[in-house]
Formats: structure tokens, sequence, C-alpha cells
């Protein structure tokens, strides 16, 4: 069956187009994919829909009902995509207004981690018990604890590294066609090697498999069996907990916070040694796996410490062009 064929609504030959031309550019678009495989079938068994009109759309968006405003707003806005690219060719077509979405939750404010608290929490892994199927857990999350701060890789990536993955006379970790399907090099630091070198030498005592094709993070249940990114998060966010490190509300941080924290302070040196921070940015592109600095940026909290820096290299090369308030001598402005 043709990629036209496995739609079925008078957009088949649109979706179709538009699904091929995200995928030549790199883009997964699975999940956008089902999504436009909804609408079609929705336009395709309804019985007055010759096309997406503004009521027809409506119509679908009722069947969206059960899930959360933001993920109706981002299945909306796929369609909205799908409208415009459209629109190039028929420029009466019908385009959803966004601005009638369901409105945005709050971004999910990151959690950035000190190095003392790194450094607490490499202690606590010290005191974590083995398991019956994760004989190396303590191992395990104190090597992920470090990747994940020091490389600023996805915890989907850190869970996917393999041992061919890395290269021991390089101290090098190959991160294979991760998000964009963009694969990277990452070098490690002398400490960062250190942390692999001795996790790799825990898992020959433990009769782990050592093909190269082996998942780096043995979990220890089934051959060659790696952990997963859920099972990952679930065992960070308990020596989170373990250790007191949470949020304002209470709750543990993100494991993706980790990455967030790797930006920063990354940020933090380069200020901190005085160099050229915006143009330092596309290597830190790079380096995160990003398609553009604007994604990097994303991640660059202005935190205080941040402001703190900026503001005293902005006071080093314009402080004399600013002038002092005159001091008020009361009355009226």
């Amino acid at each position: 069956m043709s990629a036209t064929q496995s739609f079925i609504s008078p957009l088949a030959p649109i979706i179709t187009r538009f699904l091929a031309l995200k995928e030549s550019l790199g883009r997964g678009y699975a999940s956008e994919r089902r999504f436009l495989h909804s609408l079609d079938s929705f336009l395709g068994h309804h019985p007055c829909a010759s096309d997406l009109t503004p009521e027809t759309f409506a119509s679908w968006c009722t069947t969206l009902q059960h899930l959360t405003p933001t993920v109706r707003r981002n299945r909306m806005r796929v369609v909205r995509n799908l409208c415009l690219y459209r629109r190039r060719v028929e420029p009466e077509c019908f385009v959803p207004e966004k601005t009638l979405f369901p409105r945005n939750h709050q971004a999910v404010q990151p959690y950035i981690f000190s190095e003392a608290q790194i450094a607490r929490l490499l202690r606590a892994t010290r005191a974590l018990r083995p398991g019956p199927c994760s004989p190396l857990r303590p191992q395990v999350l104190r090597l992920a604890v470090v990747l994940l701060f020091t490389t600023g890789l996805r915890r989907g990536e850190l869970v996917r590294l393999t041992l061919g993955d890395y290269d021991p006379r390089e101290h090098t970790l190959f991160v294979r066609a991760s998000k964009f399907h963009k694969s990277r090099l990452l070098p490690l630091s002398p400490d960062g090697a250190g942390e692999v070198d001795n996790f790799l030498g825990r898992r020959l005592l433990y009769g782990a498999p050592l093909s190269a094709h082996s998942p780096l993070l043995w979990h220890g249940c089934g051959e060659g069996r790696g952990y997963t990114g859920p099972g990952l998060g679930q065992s960070l966010r308990a020596l989170f907990r373990s250790t007191g490190i949470v949020k304002p509300n209470g709750r543990p941080p993100r494991t993706h916070d980790l990455r967030h924290s790797f930006a920063v302070n990354a940020l933090l040196r380069w200020y901190r040694s005085g160099v050229d921070v915006q143009a330092k940015l596309p290597f830190l592109s790079a380096f995160m796996g990003h398609v553009s600095v604007a994604s990097t940026e994303y991640y660059l909290r202005f935190t205080e410490q941040i402001a703190t820096h900026a503001s005293a290299r902005f006071e080093k090369c314009f402080g004399t062009l600013v002038s002092p308030l005159p001091e008020s001598t009361g009355g009226n402005p």
C-alpha cells in the first residue's frame, strides 16, 4: 500500500506530500503522522466532510475533549501547519486561527543543579543497594549523574548508548542519529572518562555482555537488556528525593534538568574565563545536538549568577558611558 492510499479523505494527497516534505527535512514526524491519520479518518467517515472547513475542523476538535489543553493545542497546531502548507497552492483554503486554540500551560521552570548538589548525589549513590535485577544499580546511577551533568546528554541518548559507542583510547562517546537524525561525537573530560572506565571494570566482575551492541547502562535482567528511559528517570528522582534535592513545590527535579544545568554551567564558565560568550554558543549548540543556536538559548536560563557576571562584564565595557541619575531634590518630578 502506498503512502497516499493509507489516507482515505479528500486531503490524502496533501497530507502525503506534507509528511514527505517534513521527513525529507530530517523530522521523524511519527506522532504528527498519527494525528493527521486521526483527522483523515474523521473526514473520510464524516457524512458531510468533503473538505476541511471551519465546521468540520470544529467537529474534529470535539473528539479531542478528553485530552489535556496542551495536547489538544499541539494536535490542532499540526493541522494548522498542514493547512498553511496547502495554502501555498490553494490560497483560499481554510486555515484554523491559532488564537482560538486552548491556551498554553505555563512552561516548566527548570531546576539548575549546583556542583555541590551533584557531589551530594554522587556520595548518595554509595549507600544504594543493588537490586535482584540491577546488580550495578549504584554504579549505573553514579555514571548517569556524571554523564548527564557533564555532557548535557538527553535521557534517551544516554540509555541508547552501547559499549561500541565509547572509545576508550580517544575518550569519546558517539551519539547515534538522535533527535532530528543528528549524530555527534562527544569528548569526555578526564574525570568523565575515568568514571566510564571504572564502570566498565565493574561490569566485567558481574559477567555483563561485552559485545559492542550491549547497552552501556546494563540492567542485569535478561541477556543484553539495558535501562529504559522511564526506568532510569524513576531511579534518579528517588535519588534526588533521598538527598533532599527538591523544587520549591516539593517535587524532585526532572532528569532533563541536568541537561539545563549543563548548559547554564557552560555559560558560567565562559563568563568567568572572560571569553566571548556569543562566539561560543555555536559550539555549545553542536555539542548538545541542536539544529540551531536558538534551540540552545532555550536552555540558557538567566540565573542570578549569570545576571551578576553579565552585569559585571557590561559595566567593565560600557560603565563609563552610563551617567548616574541625579539625586532627588524633593518636590514634584
